[in-house]
């Protein structure tokens, strides 16, 4: 059972909702998302793309546009180098459409997530060399690649790395020392900038203003300053460098959700407007996309970034090649573009088909230990040899969702014999890569940070890592429990059509930037029945404490809902209302969220 915790952030809500003509409900919601007092709700609420920090705060912004408008103007051959997944993908299409649009010579080289792993690694320079590249640039990636950008340096390339990942360091003396790759320049949100020469800057000062940006977020910047930085909240700015910069929004909107950045500060701006592009864009590929899983028309939303858009993109470096995306958004056939948008569609539904079956398998063998009556694991290693590497992480991240335990699911590693490879995902209690580290010795490779890892590890090694990690972990049965966090105490009567209008004003919604959810107490309910192929949706009627009845719905509905049809049954709600709309009739309609036997 989730623990539902209720929000509770102090604000003159009565006034604020006033002065910005919004019901005091949202007033309260868009404190509970951080934003303390009237003028940063109205940030929050109505910001422009005017308030996008400027490009040339990012450290290396100068010698970056410099360096690059040079080797453009120059023809010199440039070589993109991205990564596999959606971030990698839109940064490396934002490169090379700028870079081409200014009449430079780009090609781009995206890993093979198996053959050649994460990111840049020698083999790459050594094909940039043989194809008389001058210049590398990454995307999403060259920050910890100091081996293969050495390599890169001394043949002779010039070097300009863009990424968004954390710095490598050592500590010594007691002080902290970047260890940078060997580059030209280098475009990173998370490296301090020169000195400011200001007596009265502080730290902060140093840095970007806001740290969480994405890979493709760093490349859409770059972009904006080469094409001079255009007011795209002025609709008088029409010429073609804004409408380019239009096109390249709309990618990194899309890359900042899939890379799951938090939609705060700039982020929310620069996902809204960016999401609005995307959905009038004139990129073939992409309309193309937008047409093929049936969400071309409609307005877009964090979720369709996030779990229609993103998981085509990602499909492709996960079942075959991640060029297959890129080679999508670079199409200007309409045609060929509607074929290729089709191949991604039908990959994702294939790897979804794939990742239902490793979800199934492993729930078995969870449950497996607990029917045996033995103790069952704090964390969860689960050895699918019929699985591919590149689900693993999908397939533990649903797991994790289920039971919330740190879970790690692992494959035969392809052309290694004895050798696991897999990815884990945790939960905010359990510090993954920090409990790895104390077990290192069992494993051949590892790497990631608080909430995701990935590893390799001998088979025979196997056990003793599941035996290790388990006696290792400290954490109590309490930690092992779902957290519900909801805004309110809200009763369905208070939860207007008007209120659910308002609350398109929060979108997007995502990491970061919840989705609004209350708590019904004391509901009756009145009846109701099953719904939906699987059977696995209640549609049900109940009554609040004033004997007023409300419609509500509650999917993927888990063992003991059948309660949920029984008149007289008395539960809790956790909850968030919605407008539904059928056969040109709009009604409301309330959707749970999760519930538990009222102890009213």
């Amino acid at each position: 059972m989730a623990k539902w915790i209720v929000l509770n952030k102090g604000g003159n809500f009565q006034e604020i909702g006033q002065h910005l003509r919004i019901s005091p409900i949202l007033a309260r919601i868009v404190r509970n998302r951080g934003a303390v007092g009237e003028e940063a709700a109205r940030a929050y609420l109505y910001g422009t793309m005017q308030e996008l920090h400027d490009p040339y705060l990012l450290h290396g912004m100068d010698n970056a546009v410099e360096l690059l408008g040079d080797k453009i103007a120059e023809k010199r051959k440039i070589r993109v180098i991205g990564d596999y997944d959606a971030d990698g993908v839109c940064s490396s299409y934002i490169l090379w459409r700028l870079i081409t649009y200014l009449g430079g010579d780009a090609s781009v080289r995206l890993p093979d997530r198996v053959k050649d792993g994460y990111g840049l690694n020698e083999t790459m320079v050594e094909e940039a060399v043989r194809d008389g590249v001058d210049t590398i640039i990454t995307c999403d990636n060259g920050i910890a690649a100091a081996g293969a950008l050495d390599k890169a340096k001394e043949a002779g390339l010039s070097v300009i790395v863009t990424d968004h990942h954390e710095i490598p360091f050592h500590v010594e003396d007691g002080a902290a020392y970047y260890d940078l790759p060997g580059a030209d320049v280098i475009l990173e949100p998370k490296m301090a900038r020169e000195r400011i020469r200001r007596e009265d800057a502080g730290p902060e000062d140093f840095y970007y203003p806001f740290r969480d940006i994405c890979g493709a977020e760093v490349t859409y910047k770059l972009a904006a300053a080469m094409l001079g930085n255009p007011d795209l909240s002025d609709p008088a700015q029409s010429g073609q460098e804004a409408a380019l910069l239009r096109e390249l929004l709309a990618f990194a909107a899309i890359a900042t959700v899939c890379d799951v950045m938090p939609l705060q500060d700039e982020n929310r701006i620069l996902v809204r407007e960016g999401l609005k592009e995307a959905s009038r864009t004139e990129n073939v590929g992409l309309k193309a996309l937008l047409l093929a899983t049936g969400i071309y028309g409609t307005p877009l939303t964090g979720y369709h970034a996030g779990f229609v858009i993103g998981p085509c993109i990602n499909a492709c470096g996960r079942m075959e090649n991640a060029q297959k995306a890129l080679d999508l958004f670079m199409e200007s056939n309409p045609v060929k573009a509607s074929a290729r948008a089709e191949e991604l569609r039908d990959l994702n539904e294939e790897r979804k088909s794939l990742t239902e079956q490793g979800v199934q398998e492993a729930c078995a063998m969870v449950e497996a230990q607990r029917a045996a009556g033995g103790a069952v694991d704090k964390v969860f290693l689960l050895y699918l040899p019929d699985t591919r590497e590149s689900i693993a992480g999908i397939i533990a991240g649903k797991v994790r969702e289920k039971y919330a335990h740190p879970t790690f699911v692992l494959t035969d590693a392809e052309g290694r014999p004895g050798m696991l490879k897999g990815s884990g995902r945790s939960i905010d209690a359990y510090d993954m890569f920090s409990e790895m580290n104390g077990a290192k010795d069992l494993m051949e490779k590892f790497g990631g940070h608080k909430l995701a890892a990935g590893l390799s590890v001998k088979k025979e090694n196997l056990e003793a890592l599941r035996a290790r990690l388990n006696e290792q972990c400290s954490l109590e049965e309490d930690a092992f429990r779902n957290v519900i966090y909801a805004d309110m105490v809200l009763s369905p009567a208070y939860a207007s059509a008007e209120l659910v209008q308002q609350m398109k004003l929060l979108e997007p919604c995502g990491q970061g930037n919840a989705k609004p959810l209350f708590i019904a107490a004391g509901l009756t309910v009145q009846g109701g029945r099953i719904l939906g192929k699987k059977r696995n949706v209640v549609r049900f009627t109940a009554q609040d404490a004033h004997g007023s009845g409300y419609p509500f719905l509650l999917f993927a509905a888990g063992e003991g809902a059948e309660a949920l049809l029984v008149p007289g049954t008395r539960i809790d709600a956790v909850y968030y209302p919605d407008l539904n709309e059928y056969n040109g009739t709009t009604t409301l309609q309330f959707v749970i969220r999760d519930w538990q036997h009222s102890k009213r």
